[in-house]
């Protein structure tokens, strides 16, 4: 029997399909100002026995497709980590607009989880504006940021006033890599400071589209000192695990 998982994400709606517990077909599009449109893109052409949707959207998605169900986003995401990573004790995702840091019990269930979905402050938006900022392109913001020398502190993280700030340091000669530098480990410590208040501890999956930047992963791993695992395909996390739980 096939399962289908949809995460309707505020940047990026993400589909999986599994059979016998596996991906058969995964699908990806951006949200759009009609996420229901892109929904249904999607959908066209899939086959599938039941769908759970998770995200932003599931509870939009769930009145337009009757059938559907609904799980929250920290429950498929505990679910897609713990079978791509049994070994999994903390989540981190970092996605467009929020990021989350889910602790798990030995047994792969949620202790606790804290969410900043309510600014910018250290997504993958923060990282897409500072890098134009920069004059980087997002996809060689991070390749960059892994050059720089000097570790350039950021005092602000509201990406209004960084920015800003950016512009101050780029009129002060500084390199344009410290600076990305800087900002990655900004990033960082926004996070380190999310799993420290939930006292979150052991190996670490990195989920959500920020965790194919280089840069971001080089620092956690190097100041956590523990195990950072980033799957295949880091955005999807959340769909693959919501494909799990609709078919259990």
């Amino acid at each position: 029997m096939r399962f289908a998982g949809i995460d309707i994400g505020s940047r990026s709606i993400e589909l999986v399909v599994i059979e016998d517990g596996e991906p058969v077909e995964v699908r990806e599009t951006p949200t759009g100002h009609d996420p229901m449109v892109g929904a249904r893109e999607l959908l066209d052409g899939v086959s599938f026995e039941r769908i759970m949707a998770t995200g932003y959207g599931r509870d939009l998605f769930e009145i337009e497709f009757d059938a559907a169900d609904t799980v929250t986003e920290i429950k498929a995401y505990a679910r897609g980590a713990v079978a791509l990573h049994p070994a999994t004790n903390v989540i981190l995702d970092i996605g467009g607009q929020d990021t989350k840091v889910i602790a798990l019990t030995d047994k792969g269930r949620v202790k606790k989880f804290e969410m900043n979905d309510r600014c910018a402050a250290g997504t993958g938006k923060f990282l897409e504006m500072m890098g134009r900022a920069l004059g980087y392109e997002l996809q060689e913001f991070g390749e960059q940021a892994l050059r720089g020398s000097n570790e350039i502190v950021i005092n602000s993280m509201c990406a209004v006033f960084a920015e800003s700030e950016v512009t101050s340091l780029i009129a002060k000669g500084i390199d344009r890599r410290d600076i990305a530098l800087g900002l990655h480990l900004s990033v960082v410590k926004r996070a380190l400071s999310m799993i420290n208040r939930i006292a979150a501890s052991g190996a670490l999956l990195f989920a959500g589209g920020v965790a194919h930047n280089r840069c971001v992963r080089h620092l956690l791993g190097e100041h956590l000192q523990v195990p950072v695992h980033v799957p295949d395909q880091p955005q999807h996390v959340g769909a693959y695990g919501a494909a799990l739980l609709a078919g259990e």
